[in-house]
């Protein structure tokens, strides 16, 4: 009998038979005794030597983050960190910059740590096209679609960027606003900051509105700092707007304090919307007005699928996870 046997007796998982038979925690009493007693009933003997060979073996989940001062990614890998919790595995996050290649480093960090999985928070497609071939094992694209690219054992779980920067400008047009600016990210270097500069350019001719993108876009670094300087070069610039969309709260915040440096007010003279719905987006003056993404079921079901891909050998799949334009004191009609 193997502990898949067990499972399918018990009706728990791999994970959690496995959690009980080497006695480590994050099992409720109740399957602990119910595993327990399968054992008992069945004669079931850990192989030692098995044991042996797989605690050689590599048992990692290894996380690649791309960008240091997003904190859209530190919230997922804090909720991701709580899902991996109620696993064996152990979990490596790695740190790099947005402007960064992160299937290279994936490529360096397989070699080097032997993962059995990976999440890429973030990523850009040009470099899963020309690399990705080199990673075998099961991986999962979080925040960005994946579902264009021919890799069998990629996954991914986003939010539809674009159509959520679209109905962030839909929502500012509705309230009356028609001289917008946007602060976003690098379009050339990031499939998200591409995308949400999309969805605001389909609002805008949508509606009529002339957008000029070389001068009512900012592309920049998702950082505070970096929403910042945006907001004031536009300021400098006399560009006339009454609404700023931000590719990231982030920016927003950033774009807040620059506004408020200029002697703006927000919303009075300017109306602001970010994106991601980060906590501290509720506790501003004024609060932010945002597009809130489900953080918590973006991390759980990348985590799922990637551990059903490594313990069950799960097909790759593609989900996006829903949005909510959320209205708050920061954006006003006019």
């Amino acid at each position: 009998m193997t502990i898949k046997d067990l499972a399918k007796k018990t009706g728990y998982g791999v994970a959690t038979v496995s959690r009980v038979l080497n006695n480590h925690p994050n099992v409720s009493e109740k399957a602990r005794l119910s595993i327990l007693k399968a054992v008992e009933e069945s004669g079931f003997q850990i192989n030692e030597n098995a044991k042996q060979l797989k605690q050689q073996r590599a048992t990692s989940i290894l996380v690649v983050v791309k960008g240091t001062s997003n904190e859209m990614f530190g919230s997922l890998v804090e909720a991701i960190q709580s899902r991996i919790a109620e696993t064996d595995y152990p979990l490596v996050v790695d740190y790099i910059d947005e402007d960064s290649n992160e299937v290279l480093r994936a490529v360096t960090l397989c070699r080097e740590k032997k993962p059995l999985g990976i999440l890429f928070l973030g990523g850009n497609s040009e470099h899963f096209i020309a690399d990705f071939e080199k990673i075998e094992i099961p991986c999962v694209l979080v925040s960005n679609s994946a579902s264009g690219l021919p890799f069998k054992n990629l996954s991914s779980v986003a939010t539809d960027d674009r159509l959520a920067a679209k109905s962030a400008v839909d929502f500012l047009i509705g309230l009356g606003h028609r001289k917008m600016v946007m602060v976003g990210g690098d379009t050339e270097n990031s499939d998200t900051a591409k995308l949400r500069y999309e969805g605001c350019v389909d609002s805008c001719t949508e509606h009529g509105i002339n957008f000029d993108a070389k001068k009512d876009y900012c592309g920049v670094r998702f950082s505070y700092q970096d929403g910042y300087n945006a907001t004031k070069r536009l300021i400098e610039e006399k560009r006339d707007f009454t609404a700023l969309f931000a590719a990231a709260d982030v920016m927003a915040i950033g774009a807040i304090r620059a506004l408020c440096d200029c002697g703006l007010r927000v919303p009075q003279d300017v109306s602001v919307v970010g994106f991601d719905g980060l906590r501290l987006a509720s506790f501003l003056v004024p609060k932010l007005s945002t597009v809130e993404q489900s953080v918590k079921l973006m991390a759980q079901r990348s985590v799922d699928i990637l551990l059903d891909c490594i313990e069950n050998k799960g097909k790759s799949l593609h989900e996006t996870v829903p949005f909510t334009v959320r209205e708050r004191e920061s954006t006003r009609k006019i």
